[in-house]
């Protein structure tokens, strides 16, 4: 998977989007090795070493995972001086699938094009008069790209549709989706797995990243655990508590053990237990009605805020000229930029894609922002060979760059004028995101954006040298067994830490 998950915003920090389920890892693409040196050499930290040998530890990594030297691209670069050649140039040039960190070249883009104060906005209108507490008329809320409009944020909307003196709408509410004309998306395509949220597709009215956060906290006492969820989901029947295992037993695979059913979107029901060893726990799932998610959350939001409406909630279009009472605006693309690239936030990324088009265009459509990409990418390094862009995620069979050419916009990157938001935004080894839990060598002192699918392990950013030198480093690997190439991956982080 290419993706990360408050419950909305906690499930943002820690579990939506994160790359086919590989979110906590160090993760590696594929590498290989046929001929290792069982031990590094003089030569491995030599700069006269040849730029297209791989480092001894690196090889022989590979060679234990049995994994072929073709799988792996690598390019290594001083990220200031970019008159220096490459430190490291393995397979450079090959177009590879990049997973995740395809998220770099779309979030650099975005923080270029846009700027790193650019907000969303979610206008809200009222078509009639507010008379005594009562809108009579309908209410209207457009949708307009906002990656981040989740819980907290919509109960804060409409908290302040309330302040307008409105506890009582006679007509109904209307969401207007139509920013993003984008085709129909069956959540299982892609990998048979429509309720993991990072496969939850874009949309312009985007609530709470299409999924809901389970919050299970055992009650030895009740000898139950109490379930609560993020959202109301307006005409969905929700179970709220399940018994406790027996006594002693261990956590394990505690999702397995509720015996789940999740996929009916009129009921959620748990059919097991859970073992109170486990202590609390988050499980985010993608709705399993996502036509209609934002219209059950807003309708259950609503009510559950003391609210009435006479009518439903539909879908529709704001009617010409009508002006907004108020806008809602997001998170700067700043903060939004350093959840995509810390966690691998699938959904946001997209949202992100597309908003490039929407700024545009007037309209987003995923060729529309391919096209408005592909045109900065020519303006931006017209040397380097141009990626092929797919939903601008990474979450995709067909995307493809070269090492090279991801290192080469690194480079400019670093020398840009939002260097630091992007930077920010990686993950930093052994500390926090996607790396959280990788204890290689070089803890702190490298920031890398991780990227995994099923047959792809990927890393890219900048790596610190004791010597004060800041190096780029991408890695690229594809192979049925990319997952064994992640020592591989580790000690190439290593080697490129001790570059002078």
């Amino acid at each position: 998977m290419s993706g990360a998950p408050f419950l909305s915003y906690s499930v943002a920090r820690g579990v939506f989007g994160i790359s086919l389920g590989a979110a906590r890892a160090f993760c590696v693409a594929v590498l290989c090795v046929g001929m290792a040196r069982a031990q590094p050499t003089a030569a491995d930290t030599s700069p006269s070493v040849a730029a297209s040998a791989l480092p001894a530890v690196v090889e022989a990594a590979l060679a234990r995972a049995q994994l072929p030297r073709e799988a792996l691209a690598v390019w290594v670069a001083d990220a200031q001086d970019i008159r220096q050649p490459p430190r490291l140039a393995h397979r450079a040039q090959s177009p590879m699938n990049p997973a995740s960190v395809m998220k770099l070249v779309t979030t650099y883009a975005a923080l270029d094009l846009l700027g790193p104060s650019f907000t969303w906005q979610t206008p809200v209108y009222a078509d009639g008069t507010v008379q005594g507490g009562t809108l009579h008329g309908n209410l209207y809320l457009r949708g307009q790209g906002d990656p981040k409009l989740v819980a907290e944020r919509l109960w804060l909307l409409l908290k302040r549709v309330q302040a307008q003196g409105i506890e009582r709408i006679a007509g109904d509410i209307v969401l207007d989706r139509t920013a993003f004309e984008l085709p129909p998306q069956d959540p299982a395509d892609f990998d048979g797995e429509p309720l993991r949220p990072y496969n939850a597709a874009p949309d312009a009215l985007l609530l709470n990243y299409q999924a809901v956060a389970m919050t299970f906290v055992p009650d030895e006492a009740a000898g139950i655990a109490r379930i609560q969820y993020d959202l109301p989901l307006a005409g969905v029947q929700r179970q709220t508590q399940v018994p406790l295992a027996p006594a002693g037993t261990p956590c394990g695979d505690w999702r397995a053990g509720l015996r789940a059913e999740l996929a009916d979107p009129r009921r959620t029901l748990f059919r097991g237990s859970y073992p109170a060893a486990c202590g609390e726990r988050l499980w985010p799932v993608a709705a399993a009605d996502p036509q209609n998610f934002a219209a059950q959350a807003i309708a259950g939001l609503w009510r559950e805020l003391g609210g009435r409406l006479d009518g439903s909630v539909r879908y529709g279009r704001v009617p010409a000229g009508l002006q907004p009472m108020f806008s809602a605006s997001s998170p700067t693309l700043a903060e939004v930029v350093r959840d995509v690239n810390k966690f691998s936030n699938n959904v946001m990324a997209q949202q992100i894609f597309l908003t490039l088009a929407l700024q545009k265009n007037g309209v987003a459509t995923r060729e529309g922002a391919r096209a408005i990409m592909r045109q900065w990418w020519r303006e931006r390094l017209p040397d380097a060979a141009p990626p092929q862009l797919d939903n601008g995620a990474g979450l995709s069979r067909s995307a493809r760059i070269s090492a090279q050419a991801l290192g080469r916009m690194l480079q400019s990157a670093w020398r840009a004028p939002v260097m630091p938001e992007l930077a920010a935004s990686l993950p930093i080894l052994g500390v926090d995101g996607t790396l959280r839990r990788n204890q290689a060598g070089a803890i702190g002192q490298a920031h890398l954006k991780t990227g995994s699918l099923h047959d792809v392990v990927a890393i890219a950013g900048y790596v610190d040298a004791p010597s004060g030198r800041r190096w780029v480093l991408v890695a690229l690997v594809n192979h049925p067994n990319a997952a064994a190439a992640r020592p591989a991956l580790e000690r190439l982080v290593e080697w490129v830490h001790v570059q002078p």
